[in-house]
């Protein structure tokens, strides 16, 4: 799948863990996503990713989309705290425009 390099900050919540890490999105595609998180992760973990897309990207208003994905592969940095992570996605939602607030949701395990 063609990836988008694309650096945006992002929230990222964690099965059974009650509150979000601020993390920064590095690319995106249609089945994945890698994004930079200040917090070890494990493969296999799933988690909850919440992004807003500005207008420059949508080409429209700008829109918030929250994605449900497992992740696939950690890397960790040498020289920094962080650890690269990708995800695979495998469910998303669109928000409604970035400005416009939400209900939190509470990630569950599942087999979809």
């Amino acid at each position: 799948m063609r990836r988008f390099s694309i650096k945006l900050p992002v929230s990222v919540r964690v099965c059974g863990v009650p509150y979000d890490f601020p993390a920064q999105i590095q690319n995106i595609s249609a089945r994945g996503l890698f994004f930079y998180i200040e917090r070890w992760m494990s493969a296999g973990k799933r988690v909850e990713v919440t992004m807003n897309f500005p207008p420059q990207v949508t080409l429209a208003d700008s829109a918030k989309v929250k994605f449900l994905a497992v992740v696939l592969r950690v890397e960790t940095q040498t020289r920094t705290e962080y650890a690269g992570v990708a995800a695979l996605i495998e469910e998303y939602e669109f928000l409604g425009s970035a400005g416009e607030g939400h209900g939190s949701t509470e990630l569950e395990h599942s087999n979809r």
